[in-house]
């Protein structure tokens, strides 16, 4: 009897370490948010296709607008501001969502953040800079 109870309590405390363990792994991977443009309920997956539109209109990858969490190969710090670029790219946000609502927000069920009538694509064709026409 006292064999089986050092065993649970053995047991209990194992699996409260692999509780804690694994949620303190887990708080270093979510997703820290720094949406100044965008609406701050967005979805991680509907965030997450925006972003994709920007890296292909635009030709280039995450690190473009974000920088690269100190200390890692390959991980970046997407709440960060550090990188000069991704004011200007709330800049040109800005100025398409402003376009699209100005010009194309027929369609009232549809968030003008959302519209995609003018885009990064429109002007910039897969080039981080637009060229001048």
């Amino acid at each position: 009897m006292i064999m089986l109870n050092k065993k649970l309590l053995a047991l209990v405390v194992l699996c409260g370490f692999v509780a804690v363990s694994v949620a303190a792994v887990n708080i270093g991977y979510q997703k820290k948010r720094n949406l100044k443009i965008l609406p701050k309920d967005i979805s991680d997956a509907k965030l997450d296709s925006i972003m994709d539109s920007y890296n292909t209109a635009l030709g280039v990858k995450c690190d473009f607008c974000h920088v690269k969490v100190k200390g890692t190969a390959d991980s970046l710090d997407f709440a960060s501001d550090a990188e000069p670029m991704k004011e200007n790219a709330r800049k040109m946000m800005e100025m398409t969502i402003h376009l699209n609502k100005t010009w194309f927000y027929f369609n009232k069920d549809t968030r003008p953040e959302y519209l995609n009538t003018v885009t990064c694509k429109t002007c910039h064709r897969g080039e981080p800079f637009p060229p001048e026409d």
